[in-house]
């Protein structure tokens, strides 16, 4: 079991042609990604690394079956390509595009509400490293050979601490059902509570970890969901203790403007809530071994 991505997975890339997407298709690809093929407007009936080009996302499910997509279009044009694969019946995109306005991401999300629950696209960042089930599938631009297969599911804003906590577990011998960066944007495609619910759900995944920062409210609102619907252990961290507030850092999303968005506010929320805190990040790993120690 995993979330989101499996070896089952039929998996289209948006950009495919580009430079960028091609470089981490083929990555995927060596990885053993089901990777079905991929779309660039204007290049339709072309093959690129020895996949079918589409010019349409509908084109390309109808031919391929595909129901995931990773998205590497630039940021003008990312919103359209998102509401495209989920009129096409895309099931789980990523976007890992950088700099798509907050604006354009409103009317993506308000676009994707027109579907009911069961039919609605899962969107994964933008502006995030992707997601990964290590073994089974790789869908992002993450360095695939730190992540060791297991039973902890990761969920974070930052894809290079994501990677340190990985490298660390692995380390330790401790592997991930899945690992999934929802972006350090503003507004992003679904938050902390969307995938606490999904880890929860899955019989693989015997504890979670969540790697937070400072800005907005979404470790908060996760919290108050952790408390009352999730019955595994939950481990995080929060990055920016020494952030100074109303200065932005890095991140669209880290800047700290109201009660509960600095990183001590969330390390108190959080505790408050039941959920085991990683006092750094050096021992992240260590923390998760701890806890799974205790089950």
């Amino acid at each position: 079991m995993s979330i989101l991505i499996n070896k089952d997975s039929k998996i289209i890339v948006q950009g495919f042609t580009g430079k960028i997407g091609t470089f981490h298709a083929q990555e995927m690809i060596e990885y053993g990604t089901n990777i079905v093929g991929g779309v660039t407007p204007g290049k339709g009936g072309q093959t690129h690394l020895d996949k079918p080009v589409f010019n349409t996302v509908k084109e390309a499910v109808k031919e391929t079956g595909a129901d995931t997509s990773i998205l590497f279009v630039p940021p003008a044009f990312a919103a359209d390509s998102a509401m495209e694969a989920a009129d096409a019946g895309i099931k789980t995109l990523v976007a890992i595009t950088d700099g798509i306005p907050a604006h354009d991401m409103i009317k993506v999300k308000r676009y994707m509400r027109r579907y009911k629950n069961e039919d609605r696209m899962t969107m994964v960042g933008p502006n995030c490293a992707g997601v990964i089930s290590p073994g089974k599938c790789m869908l992002g631009i993450m360095p695939g050979h730190i992540y060791k297969e297991g039973n902890v599911g990761v969920i974070g804003r930052s894809g290079t601490l994501g990677y340190e906590a990985a490298q660390q577990m692995k380390n330790l011998g401790i592997g991930i059902s899945t690992s999934v960066g929802i972006g350090g944007d503003p507004i992003n495609g679904s938050s902390f509570k969307d995938h606490l619910e999904k880890f929860e759900q899955d019989d693989e995944t015997k504890a979670i970890l969540m790697i937070g920062e400072i800005g907005g409210p979404q470790e908060a609102e996760a919290a108050d969901f952790a408390k009352e619907n999730v019955s595994k252990p939950v481990i995080a961290y929060i990055a920016g203790l020494t952030a100074p507030k109303g200065k932005r850092m890095g991140h669209a999303g880290a800047i700290v403007s109201a009660y509960g968005e600095s990183a001590a506010e969330k390390v108190e929320i959080l505790k408050e809530a039941g959920i085991i805190i990683a006092k750094n990040p050096s021992v992240i790993g260590d923390t998760v071994e701890s806890v799974l120690k205790t089950l």
